[in-house]
C-alpha cells in the first residue's frame, strides 16, 4: 500500500506541473484561437531570464539576501514576458487577424525558433541553476501506519502547491475581475466582444502575458528540478496529451487532464512496466491521447472546435 501511495503522490505532483504548462496552451487558444506551439520556448526563455537575472542582480545591486534577489529577478523576468507579449501582438498577431489556422500555427513555430535563438543570444547556452529555496531532500511520512513510511519528495510537494496556487489565482482572475470577464467574452465570441467595445488587441496582449507568467512559473519549477537547459522546450510536448485529454478549450480540463496523465504514467510504469519491459512512462500519455482523439476528439471538457467557427 505504501508503494502505491508513493507512486500515486508522485503522479499527482507531476500532473500538476503538466497542467501548468498546458494552461498556457488553453489560455491563448481560448482568447485568440491560436494553437501556441511556442509555449515550450516561452517556458525556456522565461526560465533562462529568471536564472540569469538571479545570478546577475546580486552583483549589480550588491544584494546578499537570496529571497530579495530572487524576487527582483522574478519581477524583471515577468516584465520581460510582458514586453514579449506586447511585441508578439504588435508584430505578429495584429497582422494575421482572420487568417487561416495553419497560418497562425506557422507563425507560432516562427516565434518558437526566434525565442530559442534570442534566449541563447541574450542569456547564453550553458546549463544554469535556479535556486528558489525548495527543499531537495525527501521525507518519510505515515511511519506509524506503514512499515518504513511513505517516501515523499518535498520539492515535488512545494512545486505542486505553487502550481495549484497559480491555478486558483487564475480562476479568481477570470471569474471576479472585469478583465477576466472580458477575456471570457472574447473566448466565447470575438465579433460579439468587439461589438460591445472590448479591444481585441489589448486582450491578446493580456492573455499572452498571463500565458507568459504560467510559463515563467513552470520554468522556475522545472529549472529548479532539472536545471535550465535548452531541452526544457520539450516540456511542452508533455503537455500536448494533457490538452487533448482535458480539452483544448477548458481550463479545468487542463488541470484534471494533467492529474490523470501524471498518475497514469506513474502507476502504469510501476505496475505494468515489469510485464512489458518498462518505458511505459515515455509513451503512455500519447497512447491515451490517441484513444481520445479517436473516440472523443474534443476531450473530456472541451467543446467541438467546429462549433466555434
Amino acid at each position: 500500500m505504501a508503494f502505491f501511495l508513493e507512486a500515486l503522490f508522485g503522479g499527482l505532483m507531476a500532473g500538476m506541473l503538466y497542467a501548468l504548462v498546458a494552461l498556457g496552451f488553453v489560455l491563448i487558444f481560448k482568447a485568440s484561437g491560436v494553437f501556441n506551439f511556442a509555449q515550450g520556448a516561452m517556458v525556456l526563455f522565461a526560465a533562462l531570464a529568471m536564472a540569469r537575472f538571479s545570478e546577475w542582480i546580486p552583483g549589480w545591486l550588491g544584494i546578499e539576501d537570496k529571497f530579495l534577489g530572487n524576487l527582483i529577478a522574478f519581477v524583471l523576468a515577468a516584465a520581460l514576458m510582458y514586453v514579449l507579449a506586447w511585441l508578439i501582438e504588435r508584430w505578429v498577431l495584429r497582422h494575421l487577424v482572420n487568417q487561416e489556422g495553419v497560418t497562425l500555427l506557422m507563425a507560432t513555430l516562427g516565434i518558437t525558433y526566434f525565442l530559442d535563438g534570442l534566449g541563447q543570444t541574450i542569456f547564453g547556452s550553458a546549463i544554469y541553476k535556479i535556486d528558489v529555496g525548495m527543499p531537495k531532500e525527501p521525507v518519510f511520512l505515515f511511519d506509524s501506519v506503514f512499515p518504513g513510511g511513505v517516501l515523499i519528495s518535498l520539492e515535488d510537494v512545494y512545486a505542486a502547491c505553487i502550481a495549484a496556487l497559480l491555478v486558483v489565482v487564475l480562476s479568481l482572475f477570470f471569474q471576479k475581475t472585469g478583465t477576466g470577464r472580458a477575456l471570457r467574452a472574447v473566448a466565447d465570441d470575438h465579433q460579439a466582444a468587439q461589438s460591445i467595445g472590448i479591444p481585441l488587441n489589448r486582450i491578446w496582449v493580456i492573455v499572452w502575458f498571463v500565458a507568459g507568467i504560467t510559463a515563467l512559473v513552470a520554468g522556475i519549477i522545472w529549472g529548479s528540478k532539472l536545471g535550465v537547459q535548452f531541452s526544457l522546450t520539450t516540456v511542452a510536448l508533455r503537455a500536448l496529451p494533457v490538452i487533448i485529454l482535458g480539452g483544448l478549450t477548458s481550463v479545468p480540463g487542463a488541470i484534471i487532464g494533467g492529474l490523470i496523465i501524471g498518475v497514469g504514467e506513474k502507476l502504469s510504469e510501476v505496475y505494468l512496466g515489469p510485464f512489458v519491459g518498462g518505458g511505459i512512462e515515455i509513451w503512455f500519455a500519447y497512447m491515451l491521447a490517441l484513444v481520445f482523439l479517436l473516440f472523443r476528439p474534443q476531450g473530456l471538457f472541451g467543446e467541438k472546435i467546429i462549433d466555434r467557427v
